[in-house]
């Protein structure tokens, strides 16, 4: 967050000077000598000392101009006009030469006292949120951040500095109050939401301690900027739920998302991803993640390598075993009534990486009917399209992941992924 933060104090500090210039002129130009009680116009008492302050101003010299105003403020026949002047270009003085604790007091003024034209309110009450976060002061970025949006002249960096005011002030629910409503909202205009209001979301779930809220924050960064660091941080988040890694089975279909978005990181994910394949008959697959462990260096001290590489000799052991009954249970399954065998066999041609027949068996499985779990068939199924480049047929396939609400999450992120591929 520091980089955005050090940006918007830049923006700030620029926002609100641009502010200050526009405001600081031409309001000594028309003096009440003859109407010294006209609300609109600075009086004949103060005319001179805001005329060379004004001047000062335009030529520079900011301190002889803060000189002039001092001595005009401590006039005591200033109107409320004259006091209005004032702190125009006392904001305009400070902002210059960024003093802006005192600048921040001469905008506020201008925004609350009644005089500022209504075409340039807008601008000064914007710049009073933004000076106001630079200066940490969240309370009232907030509040003037507020008042635009609800005049209806606020923007994206009102947006950002209204919610990041909430954040840093430690009110992560009024955060998530501000954000969610903004980025539902162009979610369902069909604008893609801003990455930092989603990580801002995501973090204020994460200090909140609400695992659901930050699982769906994350789902809402990987749909809309899918890096791997988002997808990582989901993926690992679901790991840690115990609903999604209830069975084994369930467990080894998360780790295959991991492997196929390439978040896979720890050692004993890799382990754990092989011997659940070498349980569930897909020793292929296990040999699969192994290698792919090992030609990534996963496994960095020699304890870790030898037991991993034992336990890829025994899976390609089994493989071969495997791949020479295979033809034999292909002709059982196809006599099956059922279709269990043939998804069984399906995915032992998953393991192996022939996408086509593992997907012609699985597909055939379930025509059958009678699978044990047809939720995981489907997800298998759109694995195995996927895979073998059927893009259309892996998302049908995924939509029909029912009855199961771990693989129902897990296929509607395969469907993600399969449209970001």
């Amino acid at each position: 967050m520091n980089a955005k933060c050090d940006s918007l104090a830049r923006l700030a500090a620029s926002l609100v000077l641009s502010a200050a210039v526009v405001g600081a002129t031409g309001f000594v130009s028309a003096v009440a000598a003859d109407k010294p009680k006209d609300e609109n116009k600075v009086s004949k008492d103060l005319a001179k000392p805001l005329k060379a302050a004004q001047d000062a101003l335009q030529a520079k010299k900011y301190s002889d101009a803060l000189a002039k105003l001092k001595e005009a403020e401590g006039n005591p026949k200033k109107t409320p006009y004259d006091e209005h002047v004032i702190q125009v270009l006392e904001g305009s003085a400070y902002a210059r030469t960024s003093d802006y604790p005192d600048a921040e007091k001469a905008f506020e003024a201008q925004a609350t006292d009644g005089f500022t034209d209504a075409t340039d309110l807008p601008r000064i009450v914007k710049a009073v949120a933004q000076i106001n976060y630079q200066l940490k002061n969240y309370d009232k970025a907030i509040d003037f951040g507020n008042r635009a949006i609800k005049n209806g002249y606020g923007d994206e960096e009102i947006n950002v500095i209204v919610g990041q005011s909430y954040y840093l002030k430690g009110d992560y629910k009024g955060t998530l109050k501000f954000l969610e409503p903004l980025v539902d909202g162009d979610i369902k205009a069909g604008r893609t939401p801003k990455d930092q209001s989603l990580q801002l979301i995501m973090s204020s779930c994460v200090k909140t301690d609400d695992s659901d809220c930050t699982r769906k924050a994350l789902e809402k960064l990987v749909t809309y900027y899918p890096k791997p660091d988002y997808w990582k941080d989901l993926l690992y988040t679901l790991q840690q739920d115990k609903t999604q890694t209830q069975s084994d089975k369930n467990t080894l279909q998360l780790y295959r998302l991991m492997s196929e978005v390439d978040v896979l990181a720890r050692p004993d994910d890799y382990t754990e991803m092989a011997q659940l394949a070498m349980e569930q008959g897909s020793p292929g697959e296990a040999q699969h993640i192994l290698e792919k462990g090992f030609t990534k260096g996963i496994f960095t001290d020699k304890r870790t390598q030898d037991k991993n590489q034992r336990l890829l000799d025994q899976a390609k052991k089994a493989a071969v075993a495997d791949q020479a009954t295979l033809p034999k249970i292909e002709k059982d399954a196809d006599a099956a009534s059922t279709g269990d065998k043939d998804v069984g066999v399906g995915l032992a041609y998953l393991g192996y990486q022939q996408y086509d027949k593992a997907s012609d068996l699985l597909s055939k499985g379930l025509t059958k009917g009678g699978v044990k779990s047809e939720p995981e068939a489907h997800l298998l199924l759109g694995i195995a399209q996927l895979k073998a480049g059927h893009k259309d047929d892996a998302v049908k396939s995924f939509h029909a992941v029912k009855g199961d609400p771990a693989l129902e999450r897990l296929a509607n992120l395969w469907t993600l992924h399969a449209k970001q591929a």
